[in-house]
């Protein structure tokens, strides 16, 4: 047995922020060494072997680290939806995905917190409009409040914090890096999402770290709160884990070639489902002759379950499975017969519950 088992994470008295996969190497300034391993300890694990994937050439998209999740592989949107979860008009063609104006943005339907994310994006040919007018969109974070403008700043002047690769409103680049339109270009981008308390008090601001063609535009920035149009707005409590979102600002930008690879491999998946779909599970299911289930709709949009006097938030494990995050308590729908129920578990013990 390892004589220096290590502890349970929520007992080192660390940052939050360092507690997040990867940010250890790449933020070292706020990373400390485990306290539980000694120097070169022998019985230390080993990290786990990741076959890192081929780079892109301008004519084809390259190959994905092992152990990332393909959110576009020049194929279909099968991973990715209109913000309200209905399918996206999107178009994708010739191994890439376009933006048609007026569609909407259009989000990942998986959640994510703490990412390394990649993504290839062109602006349209031939160049028309400028300033902000020219090859317009973003990407954002947290399904549609953090943003990295995307923006064909080739040649193109425009306000610094609005430019290609700025932390829009908050931070410019540290350097402009564009391609002329039409070439390919690439986003690494290192995100470390916000935490808050229970409370909804800002524990520990979001940070973003950020490559454009290989070359470092953001420097592991600190972000004020959301990025808004005309006003930096302050910090209101949300998920960890929330959709990337690609935002359709007029223009036919293009994408292709996105992968994330999930830096807190804690936990179950989570997803966010289309609103439809949540409104079906909404409403009273008998649990006992005097208990019912009551199924609705959370401020944040979640679905809340309520019986035996407490009320639990749940997260979707799929498009029909839920799960609280403070106690054990699971909830499978099924609404799609004329006998709709859910199966209800707390611990061990399970029931079915039919809807009233």
């Amino acid at each position: 047995m390892n004589a220096h088992p290590r502890k349970p994470l929520a007992s080192l008295a660390l940052p939050l922020i360092a507690l997040s996969g990867g940010c250890f190497l790449l933020f070292p300034a706020q990373a400390q060494p485990d306290p539980n391993w000694l120097a070169h300890d022998r019985d230390r694990p080993l990290p786990p072997v990741v076959q890192p994937g081929q780079a892109s050439t301008p004519d084809r998209a390259g190959q994905p680290p092992s152990d990332a999740i393909v959110l576009f592989n020049g194929q279909d949107l099968s991973q990715w939806a209109a913000m309200n979860g209905n399918p996206t008009r999107w178009i994708v063609r010739d191994g890439y995905m376009e933006c048609v104006s007026g569609s909407g943005y259009i989000r990942t339907i998986q959640n994510f917190g703490d990412c390394q994310l990649h993504l290839e994006w062109a602006a349209p040919t031939p160049a028309e409009g400028e300033g902000q007018g020219r090859g317009n969109s973003g990407v954002f974070f947290g399904r549609d409040r953090y943003e990295i403008q995307v923006l064909d700043s080739y040649q193109n002047k425009t306000y610094a914090d609005g430019s290609a690769g700025s932390v829009y409103i908050q931070y410019p680049p540290l350097v402009n890096a564009s391609r002329p339109p039409g070439q390919w270009q690439s986003y690494d981008i290192v995100w470390t999402a916000p935490r808050f308390d229970a409370e909804g008090k800002l524990l520990s601001p979001a940070r973003i770290t950020a490559f454009h063609n290989g070359v470092l535009i953001q420097n592991h920035v600190e972000l004020t709160g959301p990025t808004g149009w005309l006003q930096r707005a302050p910090y209101s409590a949300h998920p960890e884990k929330l959709p990337i979102a690609l935002q359709d600002h007029g223009n036919p930008v293009r994408y292709r070639n996105i992968w994330v690879r999930p830096l807190d491999k804690t936990g179950k998946p989570e997803f966010t489902l289309a609103e439809t779909t949540l409104d079906s599970y909404t409403g009273d299911y008998l649990r006992e002759r005097n208990d019912v289930v009551r199924v609705r709709r959370a401020s944040d949009g979640r679905l809340s379950v309520s019986f035996s006097g407490a009320t639990f938030l749940m997260y979707a494990e799929s498009p029909t499975r839920f799960f609280a995050k403070t106690t054990d308590v699971t909830a499978e729908f099924n609404v799609a017969g004329s006998d709709p129920y859910v199966d209800l578990s707390v611990g061990e013990g399970a029931m079915r519950c039919k809807k009233q």
